[in-house]
């Protein structure tokens, strides 16, 4: 198509959507017209509202304009605007106008922000998500932030979006709300219930209209979660709603359902509905600036996730199923296991998680997961984020055809501490020649006095270069660090070298030998080649070569895998002739 015809058809489009749905166009709005917004204050019921309109905000974005109007009526004037009526309909002389969408937080009065419906219409693609291959460990800062409440009520911001949280604990809305308040959602705790997933599958879907309460539902099952908004208008089975971007994600697929309100809220800060999730009704497709827009009917891929907690012989089973999301799927699958483990066990003192499972993918055999943590405190802060970590590198990868199927995981938590300190590392030789054999030794000590040490035999192979050879003893997170940075500056050229690369890490239920010489090695596409011959090297080019020093010639586990080890020594043994 022409470039010069896009512009001629989309003027032509919203020409024909603008007299179908009577659509009353933001250059006839101005100071003193009155009109009537639709919103659920109770139940299900669609209420109407005043609205004054007090003038028009230009340039607020690019050819963005925001309508200022004074709302009033129902229980306006005392909640002023409520979190949740993002979307709700406005229209002038039965025409529709936009959606309310934005407020002054702590303002005396239910003063609003209404999007223009033509700009909802036409919405153009958000920028799209951060660049994938990013470090797995920093998968929150990938939110896009927002405008804080906290700015002041001097600002006009986008209604933030109540944020409700089943099944998850006060200290886990405590540790995440930072997190989630940046994103443009204000976490409320225990309020809201999800239906499970084979009810919402079974529920039919039930007519909307404009005005009508949605939660997207991001997560159902023994944990819920869902962020509310309001329907502006229906056109088909095609649905918009909130006024405003949910996360600014382009292109998505989140399942949505219909909310019941049970009550108002009104605060000082930013008044919000109480509400309930009902029937399962379609799937959010497109999330841009100025509105979120889906399909009724349409399902959404979900990612069923099964936990099982053992501890202290007792046994607890959790199943939920998660959103798929490049940004929202990690995180909450971090915020599920830290309130699962939390809910059960203590999060102060010491204690000891291990945690065995899979993570099954569409495209690429399954990511394995075996690890163990074991601290003093803070042990569910630093497992959740781990076990969250290869999710995260799946989800942000950029390779459309590799996505999370299921996740299944069996934790064994114990309420002490069993980890060991590596004291220190020697050889039984210090000078050997290609073809010897040599001891290393490995001492740990633990809680209570607890000493143990580990030994393992390195044969010499014959022909082996003259020099110092290093021999390493670390944990495995000594150890992954080569692998870190190689993932991070080279990333994976496919979804199998992702996958190999999360199943290579290594156990912190083992401690790990690592043989090197101080020679460089090479990674060509994703793949490592250490000791590459000068003719290898030449015939490559510097161009298309990442180099890495230390050349890793053998490694192995020393001991495990009862223990959590920690700690990295070093000792050299020089190879003669």
């Amino acid at each position: 198509m022409p470039r010069r015809l896009a512009p001629l058809l989309l003027a032509l489009a919203l020409t024909v959507a603008a007299q179908s749905l009577a659509i009353f166009p933001l250059s006839e709005v101005k100071p003193g017209l009155h009109g009537v917004g639709r919103t659920v204050f109770s139940g299900t019921k669609v209420e109407q509202f005043d609205v004054e309109i007090l003038g028009v905000l230009e340039n607020v974005g690019p050819r963005q304009s925001v309508i200022l109007a004074r709302l009033s009526g129902g229980p306006l004037e005392k909640t002023g605007v409520l979190q949740g009526m993002s979307g709700s309909p406005v229209t002038i002389n039965g025409r529709l106008v936009g959606a309310v969408a934005l407020s002054f937080p702590f303002s005396k009065e239910p003063i609003a922000g209404i999007r223009p419906i033509e700009e909802m219409l036409r919405a153009e693609p958000a920028r799209p998500p951060a660049a994938a291959h990013l470090n797995p460990f920093e998968y929150g800062a990938e939110l896009p932030a927002r405008a804080s409440l906290q700015a002041g009520s001097d600002r006009l911001l986008e209604i933030a979006t109540p944020l409700w949280l089943g099944g998850f604990t006060r200290s886990t809305l405590d540790h995440f709300a930072p997190q989630l308040r940046a994103a443009g959602f204000e976490p409320v705790q225990g309020v809201s219930g999800g239906a499970s997933p084979e009810a919402s599958r079974q529920a039919p879907p039930a007519p909307l209209e404009p005005g009508s309460m949605i939660s997207v539902e991001l997560l159902t099952g023994d944990l819920s979660a869902g962020a509310d908004g309001t329907v502006t208008l229906v056109d088909g089975p095609r649905v918009y709603a909130f006024g405003h971007r949910f996360m600014g994600a382009g292109d998505t697929e989140l399942p949505f359902a219909r909310a019941d309100v049970i009550t108002l809220l009104a605060s000082l800060n930013s008044s919000f509905k109480i509400s309930s999730t009902r029937e399962w009704l379609g799937t959010i497709l497109s999330d841009r600036s100025t509105s979120v827009s889906g399909l009724l009917g349409r399902r959404a891929p979900m990612v069923p996730v099964s936990v099982r907690l053992r501890s202290a012989g007792r046994e607890s089973r959790y199943r939920f199923e998660l959103v798929r999301d490049r940004m929202l799927t990690p995180l909450l699958a971090q915020m599920a296991l830290y309130s699962i483990i939390d809910a059960t066990e203590r999060v102060s003192g010491p204690s000891t998680i291990q945690a065995t499972g899979r993570i099954d993918l569409d495209g690429a055999p399954s990511v394995r997961l075996d690890n163990a943590w074991s601290a003093e405190s803070g042990v569910a802060q630093i497992a959740s984020s781990a076990l969250a970590a290869p999710v995260a590198a799946i989800a942000t990868s950029g390779f459309p055809a590799l996505a999370v199927r299921a996740i299944d995981l069996d934790l064994e938590i114990s309420n002490d501490r069993r980890d060991l300190r590596l004291d220190a590392v020697w050889t039984s030789r210090r000078e050997v020649h290609p073809g010897d054999t040599f001891e290393i030794f490995a001492r740990f000590t633990g809680e209570s006095g607890l000493e143990i040490e580990r030994s393992a035999c390195y044969n010499v192979p014959v022909g082996a270069s003259i020099g110092p050879l290093s021999i390493t003893v670390s944990d495995a997170s000594t150890a992954n660090l080569a692998e870190y940075r190689q993932f991070i500056t080279v990333p994976p050229r496919n979804a199998i070298q992702l996958v190999d690369f999360l199943n290579g890490l290594r156990t912190s239920r083992q401690a790990w030998v690592r043989i090197s010489r101080p020679s460089p090695c090479w990674t060509v596409q994703g793949e490592t080649l250490p000791a590459l011959p000068a003719s290898m090297t030449l015939l490559f080019g510097r161009s298309t070569l990442a180099q890495f020093p230390g050349g890793r010639i053998a490694e192995f586990p020393l001991a495990g895998p009862d223990f959590v080890f920690t700690g990295s020594k070093t000792v050299q043994v020089d190879v003669k002739d």
